[in-house]
């Protein structure tokens, strides 16, 4: 059969069409494309969230301090500006932006390291994964096929037989010659010519005259040679097919047949395998005159088996450490293959991918067993072997029912059903088929594993930032809406006025949440478990820091708007509020950096909250010094003590949080020994 889209390199003849459109094998591929929706990313689904949260908290509120102004016969219409200024500042409208921003940096840092972003949320997607899907060959190992042992009573036979059944061609260019075509052929002409067996040199002798090309089912090749007035037919391919299609084997010199001692050979191909060897079989009959058809029934028969030939296709350097980087990151590693399961085994116990408890699997045996029974073992398997597009989309779906977030590789158009089904697919750049990139998330420019685990890192980078970013967001907009509501609570004239919160929000909510969001990665980022799917932005204690921080925020803008107020009357008191505000944000920015103290991780380590800080500042102290901007702010110049009180307020968050995460430290120090002990 020639599939829709096939590429004839070569050869002439007549075909039949058998099916068209949706209904040919690729339309197949492209209708399980678009009947299989990709889903949500972790990150749509808890931004999403967050916006529910906030909206209806949000109105809630503002609702509430309209209400209660209007009971404290405060103007209707200054508390509706009010209302409405404090529901504006309250919402992290930036957010989408800021987000936008973190993912598109973090898209730029990954193309520099191989790693190709399609879609935006992929970045972060790839830092929430717990599976990673991957291919063997070419992605795990190198693909570049080297032939290590010849398992045969005449080995130089065997290796001119196989040389000859081959597509390759070889080339000469300035004295070098190359060898180009499929890995595997690669391998096995490269090995003649080692051995002084020219392919072109035999087919000058024994050209050519017809073939039946490998077919995936068949998993077989063979080719026609004339010699003579005779003809030879030389077929290669899987050692447990082929040898149904032989009698007698080679014994010793040529031209010397005795019976096939079919179990015999099986073993040695076991045991070949079983060393990471990819096996192909050779056989071979000659023919006084060629039958009328030429196809499988007619011609692949009736062979004389020759040997076996092993190749071993080493893995990329770095993989298995890459591996155990996501052993110890709670990733768990699935090598899914087309290979023979004894290789596939040996090739994933080389990497650590094959543990003493995982178990491996064949898509014969995946045939078996019925979907929700795969969906309770899955993570009991970590090899598939002899797959199909099929399987692997089955692989997908049943990891994803136990929770996880599953990344996956392929290079196909058979692939592309599962890279589309996954929560991010990842397409190979350098072997892959335009159908498989376009179905991907991410394109890997070379093909390596390692870079898999390097875009894990920078999107786990990713998400830490972005939750950062909006711990810092919702904290500051809390202590405006703490301000407000419990300085009508206390009987207190409004700490701030509209146009006072909507600047403070416009120079807190922008450049120190982006600059949040250029943190760089944790050292033990890739010793921790993946952020579970199925918890909301906010769990681990988010929400907790997040209300006291905005309730400290709030409470220490009361105290400077209280004191001014009192010592220094309304319009003092505002202003000190106002610059207490702005400057309690944007130093709050550094508590955020991390869990850690900031004198431990180092306060100048971001150069751009430095640089947003200090602009920030500028800018908010700014507006109370320039005279114009005051009147339309309202604002008025403060004497030194105004200043000095404001100041130490402003500074107040940097040890009240450090004596916080002291005590934390202390509290949990033990148990996070353990933790990395056991780790």
């Amino acid at each position: 059969m020639a599939f829709m889209a096939s590429i004839v390199v070569n050869g002439h003849g007549k075909a039949i069409v058998t099916e068209t459109g949706m209904q040919t094998r690729v339309g197949k591929i492209a209708n399980m494309i678009i009947e299989d929706e990709a889903p949500e990313t972790p990150i749509q689904k808890r931004l999403g969230q967050v916006g529910k949260i906030l909206g209806i908290i949000c109105l809630a509120i503002c609702l509430i301090i309209f209400v209660i102004g209007l009971i404290k016969n405060i103007d209707p219409i200054e508390m509706f500006m009010t209302s409405v200024g404090l529901a504006v500042a309250a919402i992290p409208e930036g957010l989408p932006a800021i987000v936008t921003i973190m993912l598109s940096i973090g898209v730029t840092k990954m193309a520099k390291k191989n790693s190709i972003i399609r879609k935006l949320p992929a970045v972060e997607t790839l830092g929430s994964s717990s599976v990673i899907c991957s291919d063997k060959t070419g992605t795990l190992t190198q693909n570049k096929m080297t032939v290590v042992e010849v398992n045969s009573k005449d080995a130089n036979f065997t290796t001119e037989l196989a040389c000859m059944c081959t597509d390759c061609d070889i080339l000469y260019e300035n004295g070098n010659t190359q060898v180009n075509g499929e890995p595997t052929e690669v391998a096995i002409v490269n090995q003649g010519l080692s051995h002084g067996k020219n392919k072109n040199e035999l087919y000058m002798a024994m050209p050519r005259v017809n073939e039946i090309p490998f077919d995936s089912n068949r998993k077989m090749m063979t080719t026609i040679h004339r010699i003579g007035n005779k003809y030879r037919i030389i077929t290669k391919g899987a050692p447990d097919v082929l040898l149904e299609k032989c009698q007698k084997q080679i014994n010793g010199a040529l031209g010397q047949a005795t019976i096939l001692e079919k179990a015999k050979i099986q073993k040695e191909n076991e045991k070949m395998a079983q060393k990471a060897l990819r096996v192909i079989a050779v056989g071979y009959k000659d023919l006084d005159f060629l039958p009328q058809k030429i196809d499988t029934n007619t011609i692949e028969n009736n062979l004389i088996f020759v040997g076996l030939i092993g190749m071993i296709d080493p893995p990329r350097e770095g993989v298995k450490e890459a591996v155990k980087t996501c052993k110890r990151a709670g990733i768990k590693t699935v090598m899914i293959t087309g290979d023979h399961i004894a290789t596939a085994k040996a090739i994933a116990k080389e990497l650590n991918i094959l543990n003493s408890n995982d178990k491996s699997i064949t898509g014969q045996e995946l045939d078996k067993i019925p979907q929700k029974e795969l969906e309770r073992n899955i993570a009991d398997y970590s090899v598939f072997a002899r797959v199909t597009p099929e399987h692997k989309v089955r692989i997908v779906k049943a990891w994803q029912k136990t929770g996880a977030v599953v990344a996956m590789t392929g290079d196909g158009v058979n692939d592309s059903p599962a890279l589309k089904n996954a929560d991010i697919g990842i397409a190979m750049g350098k072997n892959g088929t335009d159908v498989a990139k376009n179905a991907a998330d991410m394109i890997l420019a070379d093909d390596n594993f390692v870079t898999i685990v390097e875009a894990v890192k920078q999107g786990r980078n990713i998400y830490d930032n972005i939750r950062k970013a909006i711990h810092f967001l919702i904290a500051t907009n809390i202590g405006e809406i703490v301000t407000i509501f419990m300085g009508l609570v206390l009987g207190l004239k409004s700490p701030l006025l509209a146009i006072q919160l909507l600047w403070i929000n416009l120079v807190t909510d922008s450049l120190p949440a982006i600059s949040l969001g250029l943190e760089p990665a944790d050292k033990e980022i890739m010793h921790r478990k993946p952020v579970d799917s199925r918890k909301g932005i906010f769990a681990d204690g988010l929400w907790n820091k997040i209300i006291v921080e905005g309730i400290m925020i709030g409470m220490l803008t009361l105290v400077a708007f209280s004191l001014g107020n009192k010592f220094f009357g309304l319009e003092v008191g505002r202003t000190m509020a106002f610059l207490s505000m702005g400057l309690l944000e944007l130093i709050h920015s550094f508590n955020i950096k991390s869990e850690q103290s900031i004198f431990k991780i180092g306060i100048l380590e971001n150069k751009f909250l430095i640089g947003s800080f200090i602009l920030g500042t500028i800018v908010q102290i700014s507006v109370a010094l320039i005279p114009v901007l005051a009147e339309i702010f309202q604002l008025v110049p403060l004497n030194q003590t105004q200043w000095l009180i404001t100041i130490i307020i402003s500074f107040l968050p940097i040890p009240i949080m450090e004596l916080q995460k002291k005590l934390n430290e202390v509290k949990f120090g033990t148990s996070t020994f353990i933790v990395k002990k056991q780790a």
